[in-house]
C-alpha cells in the first residue's frame, strides 16, 4: 500500500511511519516541522520506500499517483505547543482536515484522523466512553486544541456521510515513550527530565487529578488495527489503568532513583480532573488492548531519556 501521513516527524507519527514501513508499505510524510523533528526520521534517509515533504498541511496538497490511505496526524499536541501556536493549531484541525479529506476524496483513499481524548474536555463522567459528548470550554486556554479536534471529527464524519469517504477516527489518550520532546510540557517528559536532573517535580494542584498512560508500541498497534478496520465511528485508544498525578510523580522518582522532591503549583484553568478511556469498543471490534505495563514502559522511556541526555 501507499500511505500518506501528515505530522509524520512527530512523536506518534514517526513511530507509525516505522510500523507502516516494517509492514512493507510505501510512506509519504508531510510535516512543516514546527513541533516535529527530522531527528525522528533520520534512520530512514536511505529507505527507498520513504519520502519526506516539508509542507504545511493547511495548504493545497499535490501528490502524483495513487494513494491508498491518508492519515492526518499533524497538530501541536501539548499545552505548551498549542498555546504557543493557537492559530496554527486551529488551522491544522480545520483547514488541515479539509485538505487531507479532499486528498482522500480525490485519490479514493481511506482516511484516518488522529483525534484526542481532549474532545471530552474536563469530563463529568469517568471513564469516558465514545458516546459521551464532552464538557469543553470553547473559549478557554485549551479551547483551540479541543475545538480543532472536535471540528476535525465533524468534518471527517461529514465527508464520510456526504461523499462516502471510508474514514476512521482514533481518540488517542495519553501516550508516552521514546522520541518525546524533553520540553513539550506533557507530564511524562517533564517529570522524567526533572527527576534525572534531581530537580523538584512540579505537581499542579494537590496532585489528585488522574491520568492513564499508554506505552507507544501499544498505541501504534491499536492505530494500525484501526486503520485496517472498517469502523467509521470514533474509537478510544489508551490504557484504562488510572492513577493520580501525585502517585505518578512518586513512581518516576522511584524508577529513576532520583533525589528530587515534589513541589506544588496552582492548577491551570480547565485542567481535566480525570482522564481514563473506556476501551470496550476497541477490545470488541479491534481485538486490541494494551500489553505493556506502566512500569515496563516507563523503564524503556527513562532509558531513552538517559541516553538522549548523554548524547
Amino acid at each position: 500500500m501507499k500511505v500518506l501521513i501528515t505530522g509524520g516527524a512527530g512523536f506518534l507519527g514517526s513511530h507509525l511511519v516505522d510500523l507502516l514501513l516494517k509492514e512493507g508499505n510505501e510512506v509519504i510524510c508531510l510535516d512543516n516541522l514546527i513541533t516535529g523533528s527530522m531527528d525522528n526520521l533520520a534512520h530512514l534517509q536511505d529507505n527507498k520506500k520513504f519520502r519526506f515533504i516539508k509542507q504545511d498541511v493547511t495548504e493545497y496538497i499535490k501528490i502524483d499517483g495513487p494513494i491508498d490511505y491518508v492519515l492526518h496526524f499533524a497538530s501541536p499536541a501539548s499545552p505548551i505547543d498549542y498555546q504557543k501556536y493557537p492559530i496554527q493549531t486551529l488551522k491544522v484541525g480545520a483547514l488541515g482536515a479539509h485538505k487531507t479529506l479532499g486528498l482522500a476524496k480525490t485519490k479514493t483513499a481511506k482516511f484516518l484522523l488522529a483525534s484526542t481524548s481532549e474532545v471530552y474536555g474536563d469530563p463529568l463522567v469517568n471513564p469516558q466512553r465514545e458516546n459521551y459528548w464532552g464538557n469543553v470550554n470553547a473559549i478557554g486556554p485549551r479551547g483551540m486544541y479541543d475545538e480543532a479536534k472536535r471540528f476535525a471529527e465533524a468534518m471527517t464524519m461529514a465527508y464520510h456521510r456526504y461523499h462516502g469517504i471510508d474514514t476512521r477516527i482514533a481518540r488517542i489518550f495519553n501516550t508516552f515513550g521514546e522520541r518525546m520532546r524533553k520540553k513539550d510540557g506533557r507530564v511524562v517528559p517533564t517529570f522524567i527530565t526533572q527527576a534525572l536532573a534531581n530537580e523538584p517535580l512540579t505537581v499542579f494542584g494537590d496532585g489528585s487529578q488522574t491520568r492513564s498512560f499508554c506505552y507507544v508500541s501499544d498505541m501504534i498497534e491499536g492505530l494500525y488495527k484501526l486503520m485496517l478496520s472498517v469502523i467509521h465511528e470514533p474509537i478510544n485508544l489508551g490504557n484504562p489503568q488510572e492513577m493520580t498525578i501525585l502517585d505518578f510523580a512518586k513512581k518516576i522518582i522511584e524508577l529513576t532513583k532520583s533525589k528530587s522532591k515534589i513541589v506544588y503549583k496552582p492548577l491551570p484553568q480547565d485542567d481535566p480532573k480525570v482522564r481514563r478511556p473506556d476501551i470496550s469498543k476497541a477490545r470488541k471490534l479491534l481485538k486490541w488492548e494494551p500489553k505493556i505495563s506502566l512500569e515496563e514502559g516507563l523503564k524503556k522511556t527513562i532509558a531513552w531519556f538517559k541516553k538522549s541526555k548523554e548524547a
